[in-house]
């Protein structure tokens, strides 16, 4: 929803969005920009690379029933995620186009008059967090209330699951900007204003499947809160088989049981098997990157720190597992693009300090 009464994105059952066409003239242009950036003839190099950052467009549709309602038809981004953490980020140092009045123009400044200076604007997000099964959502006034100083521990917010900070998911997000950064610093024919960047990551609890040297795919698996395979009783020495290195050096990546209910169980848990052991291997990454970390753990060790080490399992992945982390990045909302012979520096101006913003959570 937007506003206090008018309808929102609208998901349909066959993998689109629809997004009803605003008042004119931000509408209209709205899909003068997608008509134009996905026609069938467009031979613009600019305007091809531009369509990796995007939703996919499906043209326009209309309800049977009210044939004069016009939507755009759009990829659903979040389609393929499970429990989808979702951040809109409006980029740019002004939020209002060239052609705004006196009165927009003093509306937007002062909504958010940090935005000329770091050149970006939390809208809302929506994050999952495992232990509880439930999101936590902040609107705009959330973004509206972030400062210089506050704005990297609210920017964290996003990527934070309850228990620890998915650094994998920052990891990723920076390289997926830093790709659109490139693209702005190669096209001098469009303008952008009040536009988005939309970021999707999974929430749940997974080990993201790896390309192995030898080309064997390691398995990757979702295990939905409170689920117990098979109705097996909980107990710790099956619970979590992270990465099992087989004998011809193949690699397999399962999590037996929810992290939710190993945490619930481990002391219980412990009185029973003493002997139990987790054994952390990986090895023969893609590219020849070699992560080696054997951990052997005993049960006497443990007492209660499980939490602790299986964050560095699932929360603290090495740099070559980073790219494989499931996160979308992509730039939604069009109503103010215009012609352009320069280079969109207030646009640039907010990547740059967004990508710095994110940096400073990765290595603080």
């Amino acid at each position: 929803m937007y506003g206090k009464d008018k309808g929102g994105i609208l998901q349909h059952p066959d993998g689109t969005v629809l997004k009803q066409l605003q008042p004119p003239p931000r509408g209209p242009r709205e899909q003068e920009f997608y008509n134009k950036v996905y026609a069938a003839d467009c031979c613009d190099s600019v305007l091809l690379e531009l369509r990796k950052y995007l939703p996919k467009y499906f043209g326009s549709w209309s309800p049977p029933t009210a044939p004069n309602d016009l939507y755009l038809k759009l990829e659903d981004v979040t389609r393929k995620f499970n429990k989808p953490c979702i951040m809109d980020v409006k980029i740019g140092q002004k939020s209002y186009d060239p052609y705004a009045s006196a009165e927009k123009i003093q509306q937007q400044v002062s909504k958010y008059p940090l935005m000329e200076e770091i050149g970006f604007l939390v809208l809302g997000m929506r994050v999952y967090h495992i232990h509880s099964d439930s999101y936590e959502t902040q609107n705009q006034h959330y973004g509206r209330s972030l400062t210089k100083e506050t704005i990297k521990d609210g920017m964290s917010r996003f990527f934070h699951n309850g228990y620890c900070l998915r650094k994998d998911a920052v990891a990723a997000s920076i390289q997926k900007i830093e790709k659109i950064l490139q693209w702005f610093e190669s096209q001098e024919q469009l303008n952008f204003y009040a536009s988005s960047l939309l970021f999707v990551y999974e929430g749940s609890c997974q080990l993201t499947a790896t390309r192995l040297s030898d080309g064997t795919l390691a398995e990757k698996r979702i295990v939905p809160k409170g689920l117990l395979q098979d109705g097996d009783l909980l107990e710790y020495n099956n619970n979590i088989h992270v990465i099992n290195s087989t004998e011809n050096g193949k690699i397999e990546a399962s999590v037996g049981k929810s992290l939710p209910k190993i945490y619930a169980f481990h002391k219980k848990a412990y009185s029973k098997r003493h002997h139990s052991q987790i054994s952390l291997k990986a090895e023969n990454l893609e590219q020849d990157n070699v992560w080696k970390s054997s951990t052997c753990i005993s049960q006497e060790h443990l007492n209660g720190n499980v939490i602790p080490q299986l964050e560095k399992v699932f929360c603290h992945m090495p740099k070559e597992m980073k790219e494989n982390a499931d996160v979308e990045v992509r730039m939604i909302d069009f109503a103010h693009v215009f012609p352009s012979n320069t280079k969109d520096k207030g646009y640039i101006y907010g990547l740059k300090n967004l990508i710095t913003v994110l940096q400073n959570i990765l290595d603080n």
